[in-house]
């Protein structure tokens, strides 16, 4: 299955130019079974990225763009009563693909913002008393502007949980940008790229990830990076069990994506700003990813585990 990441990979820089990060970041998200926050300025490629993903697993690709006046229903979708056949039918919401993007997530309301909660834990919605499965896999992709406050409603607590990793796109270089220039002359678009991986290949994929051998002494090195967030000084929050949780399914995919079936410290501290920054509430002027930084400098690490 080696074979398919490199091709899933390389599909998305044909469009995606000089963000292999950023790729990779998705990827793992994808991988571990969770969903993504796209946290930067407008322009940089989220939707590009979100929609040439969808295109290259060969996935369903809704696109939900959230104003004030969304409806929960405008998103899960609603029963309607049907005149010809006398009963209700329901019609679904954008929910029911395989990769939704919920653009500028913050501008929704939070009675709508809540109506992502279940799916994005327990892939499905449930509708006037009926739960609905969407199909497999589901992976969310969701859009904010960092710098734009006006309008908008902040994410809870809960909705920021339920994203397995938060990352920014970042503005390209000048060599980047000018390839991107030259790119669009010859129009090369999620148009122009071919389906490079199948959806039961994908599914494949998160299952052999889920399979990479995390020891216990890496577990607990994991474990103690997470309740050392909830004891530091200029943190009110810290990260949450499911937090943990998210943080070993990222490793396992980032060691999955580098050819390895097994984990190592490496992996923690590559995967842990993007997993455990957006789920901390912190004092005011501090910064969330330099906190998870310093903590990885701090918290220490079994000497079997440096050997590794």
């Amino acid at each position: 299955m080696r074979d398919r990441i490199v091709a899933l990979t390389d599909n998305l820089s044909r469009t995606i130019v000089g963000k292999e990060e950023p790729i990779r970041l998705v990827l793992i998200a994808l991988l571990s079974g969770g969903h993504a926050l796209l946290e930067d300025v407008p322009g940089v490629g989220k939707t590009l990225l979100a929609k040439s993903l969808a295109r290259s697993i060969n996935g369903r690709f809704q696109r939900v763009q959230c104003t004030p006046d969304l409806l929960p229903s405008d998103v899960t979708g609603t029963n309607i009563w049907n005149p010809n056949s006398r009963e209700f039918e329901f019609l679904q919401g954008p929910v029911f693909a395989n990769v939704l993007l919920a653009d500028e997530i913050n501008r929704a309301t939070p009675r709508t913002q809540s109506a992502l909660l279940e799916v994005m834990e327990e892939k499905q919605v449930t509708v006037d008393g009926e739960a609905r499965r969407v199909p497999q896999p589901f992976f969310v992709i969701a859009t904010q502007n960092p710098f734009e406050y006006q309008g908008t409603f902040p994410l809870p607590e809960a909705q920021m949980d339920r994203f397995t990793i938060s990352l920014s796109m970042g503005y390209p270089s000048a060599d980047e940008e000018l390839t991107m220039l030259q790119k669009q002359l010859h129009r090369v678009s999620t148009d122009d790229l071919e389906p490079c991986i199948s959806l039961e290949e994908v599914q494949e994929l998160q299952r052999l990830a889920s399979l990479v051998k995390v020891t216990p002494s890496l577990q607990q090195y994991m474990l103690d990076l997470v309740r050392a967030t909830r004891t530091h000084d200029d943190i009110s929050l810290g990260v949450s069990p499911r937090g943990t949780v998210a943080l070993q399914r990222a490793t396992q995919a980032l060691a999955f994506l580098q050819e390895r079936d097994y984990a190592i410290p490496d992996d923690v501290k590559f995967v842990a700003p993007h997993v455990l920054s957006h789920r901390l509430i912190v004092a005011s002027g501090r910064q969330p990813k330099a906190i998870i930084e310093k903590l990885l400098r701090s918290v220490t690490i079994e000497r079997e585990l440096i050997a590794a």
